[in-house]
């Protein structure tokens, strides 16, 4: 019966902890950084794979960009719903909750141009109301209100202020944060600049192969080239960090409920393993990621083949008559027939 309990406790155990491990590791959350330490402090070393080359008669010239820009400027969506007994009581209830914000946003210098309001729905809400009979009852549908659902749109031009838009929201019970566009006015002068730095690096790559005899003037070059623009908005990772480990309810045997983990997120840009230029890189807040590659394949040219003069011979062929008093006539040979 001991040896039983023992069995259990164990197994118990390593469910918690099991459970502990998954939750750490829940939503693909990357411990990169933390295996790696723990690694290095017992001893083993981080495994760093080479890949192997080989050799081709194809050249490829494979270079890519990446520039990291700060928004020049941003659009905050909040999404609002009110209700009230009739439409104008509905209208005015909520354009006070506006008004508040806009006088509030002022003083941090986002004025009444800087703010958008989009109208999503205006309803009629209904209440089902029950009439009661001598032997049955009646549920009837009436109105007894509206619904104004409504989109505020705030545009601002420093990462500071929108914690002070947060502010002036939540006072007028606005916490529906859709969502934060950034914007860059200078797109076109980003991918100028990250053409100009991809076709340096092109012309030093040539250069390199010149030296090493390749002569890229004997290949032939087909080319393709890409750009790409993303914004943080696609790079929130989330996870659920905690312990889940109780030896105090091991040892009382008592039952385990659990309880809600709380849900983290946070900002994964793109890696720059892959990168050959990289303008910008320490980042502080997120920022609009913008790329460029472009890719030369040079393959030898055919070896020219000479052709060889045609030598045309012709032989004219002559045949001799000689009379009976010796004398020799020549006649010409008709070949055609």
């Amino acid at each position: 019966m001991k040896l039983t309990k023992l069995f259990a406790l164990f197994t118990l155990l390593s469910i918690n902890i099991q459970a502990q491990h998954m939750g750490n590791l829940n939503q693909g959350i990357s411990r990169q950084n933390i295996t790696s330490g723990n690694a290095i402090a017992y001893g083993n070393s981080p495994r760093q794979v080479t890949p192997n080359l080989n050799p081709n008669s194809t050249i490829v010239i494979d270079v890519r960009a990446l520039q990291n820009v700060k928004a020049t400027n941003y659009t905050a969506i909040f999404n609002v719903s009110q209700i009230g007994e009739t439409a104008e009581t509905t209208n005015s209830l909520l354009n006070n909750r506006i008004a508040n914000i806009k006088s509030e946003l002022s003083l941090i210098g986002i004025l009444e141009k800087d703010i958008a309001i989009d109208v999503i729905s205006f309803v009629p809400v209904y209440e089902v109301e029950v009439t009661k009979k001598l032997f049955s009852k009646t549920y009837t549908e009436v109105p007894k209100g509206f619904e104004l659902q409504q989109n505020i749109h705030i545009q601002f031009t420093k990462s500071q202020q929108f914690e002070k838009i947060l502010t002036a929201c939540a006072k007028n019970e606005i916490y529906n944060l859709v969502k934060v566009d950034y914007f860059i006015e200078n797109i076109t002068e980003v991918y100028k600049n990250l053409q100009t730095k991809l076709l340096n690096l092109i012309s030093d790559k040539k250069e390199y192969y010149n030296l090493l005899g390749f002569k890229l003037d004997n290949y032939n070059v087909v080319m393709a080239d890409q750009k790409y623009c993303y914004f943080p908005k696609d790079f929130y990772q989330n996870y659920q960090a905690f312990n889940s480990i109780s030896f105090q309810a091991l040892k009382q045997d008592k039952g385990v409920t659990e309880a809600k983990k709380q849900t983290s997120y946070y900002y994964q840009p793109l890696s720059y393993e892959n990168y050959d230029i990289v303008i910008n890189p320490s980042i502080l807040e997120p920022v609009v990621q913008i790329g460029m590659e472009i890719k030369l394949h040079f393959t030898p040219k055919p070896a020219e083949q000479k052709q060889e003069p045609v030598i045309k011979t012709e032989i004219k062929h002559k045949y001799f008559v000689i009379s009976p008093d010796g004398s020799i006539d020549v006649k010409e040979l008709n070949t055609n027939h």
